[in-house]
């Protein structure tokens, strides 16, 4: 009885980690590129309190999901052939799935594995999810790093960017690999397939350490301490290490968390920022994922991707049942969600089911 318990505790905290950033994404959809005044204009003093209308729909998904499902879709097909295979270099894996979502958004790749990956067999399920093939505002980081040839890495960068679209998508390699020294790891090279520059992969690696710590028993500050922890020992941390830091201090100080508080963090649109923003708010309402998720869209940046790291963070340690049901009600493929997060957490392999699912290409 405890150890069923304890599995539905973890299915529950898998789905709420992916739920979680979806509905932090497509709260913050809306607003993404408003200031926060505008934003109080708009949706009143408070600032936006629910679900709002964007790309034509309540509940819409951003590219910040999508490519946190392709992210999850990369792990899964990366575990099947190193499981049945033996053979795995996993940002080749994870690569490969980008490819797949640049196909939907209408774009190609100089890379060689850009027709293989897409076409027959390989291409999977996920890429045939209609409501994928729809642009929701891509970076064009992410959009030029997959269009050229080659993989980058944090040997070799493509660029120097540092921007957010690195760790907003990297949440599932905390819930795949819950050692957070090798969930770091695994995050900085994932994230270096596209963002080149120190903090825009560092910043993922202390995601993915977050989610792995919360997952293996910790809560968020401890998970957080021990995320920073790691990152110090890294080279050329002292930007991202810097932002998380002065986030922290702005906690201990006693003021009442708010959206002006969170403007001192910055806004979001880099990788330390947007990361930073997203632990300050998810340490403020450790028990209370929808005060978190408002806090960290009501503000003058990146609201879609600051409220998809937060969701993910609140999501992973609460659960999905912490999840204000009428979100999740209106939320644009959440039973796709689901599913990649349910078989992120049984990792099976073993049936054919599994290889239609996840080609091990």
């Amino acid at each position: 009885m405890e150890d069923n318990k304890l599995n539905d505790s973890q299915v529950s905290r898998f789905k709420g980690c992916l739920l979680g950033g979806a509905i932090g994404d497509a709260m913050g959809a809306p607003v993404e590129f408003m200031s926060l005044q505008e934003i109080r204009r708009r949706f009143g003093h408070k600032g936006i309190s629910d679900l709002a209308a964007a790309y034509g729909r309540v509940g819409a998904i951003t590219d910040d999901t999508q490519m946190t499902m392709w992210t999850a879709e990369g792990l899964l097909r990366g575990h099947c052939r190193g499981t049945l295979r033996g053979i795995l270099w996993m940002p080749g894996m994870v690569h490969r799935a980008y490819l797949r979502w640049l196909k939907t958004q209408g774009l190609s790749s100089e890379d060689e594995s850009f027709f293989s990956a897409i076409e027959g067999e390989a291409s999977g399920w996920l890429i045939h999810v209609q409501e994928l093939h729809a642009r929701r505002s891509p970076g064009n980081t992410c959009l030029d790093s997959l269009a050229s040839s080659g993989v980058g890495t944090m040997e070799k960068p493509k660029n120097n960017s540092k921007g957010c679209g690195g760790v907003m998508r990297v949440a599932p390699v905390g819930l795949y690999e819950q050692n957070p020294g090798r969930s770091f790891q695994l995050a900085c090279e994932l994230a270096a397939i596209t963002h080149g520059h120190p903090s825009g992969y560092l910043s993922a690696g202390c995601l993915a350490a977050i989610i792995a710590g919360i997952m293996g028993g910790a809560d968020i500050r401890e998970a957080v301490d021990k995320s920073l922890e790691i990152l110090e020992g890294k080279p050329r941390h002292g930007e991202t290490s810097t932002c998380i830091r002065h986030a922290i201090s702005l906690l201990d100080s006693g003021d009442i968390p708010s959206s002006e508080t969170v403007g001192r963090i910055g806004q979001g649109w880099i990788a330390e920022e947007a990361l930073a923003i997203s632990v300050y708010c998810a340490i403020a309402h450790t028990h209370d994922f929808r005060r978190a998720v408002l806090l960290a869209v009501n503000h003058s940046g990146d609201s879609d991707s600051t409220g998809a790291i937060a969701g993910n963070i609140l999501g992973a340690f609460l659960g999905v049942d912490a999840i204000p049901s009428e979100w999740l009600e209106r939320l644009e493929l959440r039973s796709e969600i689901e599913m990649i997060a349910a078989d992120l957490h049984t990792q099976f392999c073993d049936d054919d089911e599994w290889w239609s699912k996840y080609p091990g290409c």
